[in-house]
């Protein structure tokens, strides 16, 4: 019976000690939506749909751009400069930046990111009224979103 008692005992401590984690354990932080869609414009290097991805890491962010936009040349990985502007609904802006980028064949939809940022609590930004500048072999093209991004701004956590 002693023995019976002492392994009822070690289960509930063990348990609490599992409650007791959970209660302790970091809450995850989230980016709602965490994938938006826009139009873009990028002058006569063209126009078209870009895909959004955004992560959240506290006060850090991170945004990838994926765009209808093609490579009209191989490009190495990590050649190419963004730097990606969003409006902030409570005023002023966010800037998110970075070299990151896959390397690109010739006629390959150009990816940049993860693009580094940061954000606070409750921030709600917008690609709308922003921009992307992509600066590639000494070639700048800026693009704008020709209008609300879809389904919505970010907002962070």
């Amino acid at each position: 019976m002693r023995g019976k008692r002492f392994s009822t005992g070690a289960a509930l401590a063990v348990g609490a000690l599992a409650v007791t984690g959970l209660a302790f354990a970091p809450t995850a932080v989230a980016v709602t939506p965490d994938t938006a869609t826009i139009t873009a414009d990028c002058g006569t290097f063209g126009s078209g749909e870009a895909t959004l991805t955004a992560t959240q890491d506290g006060t850090s962010a991170t945004i990838t751009v994926t765009s209808a936009i093609t490579a009209p040349i191989a490009l190495a990985e990590d050649s190419i400069t963004s730097t990606l502007t969003l409006v902030n609904a409570s005023g002023g802006t966010a800037t998110f930046s970075g070299t990151e980028n896959p390397a690109l064949a010739a006629g390959d939809a150009v990816t940049v990111g993860p693009l580094s940022g940061t954000v606070a609590s409750g921030d709600s930004l917008e690609a709308y009224g922003g921009s992307l500048q992509i600066v590639v072999l000494g070639i700048t093209v800026n693009c704008t979103a020709t209008g609300p991004q879809s389904p919505g701004p970010f907002v962070f956590d």
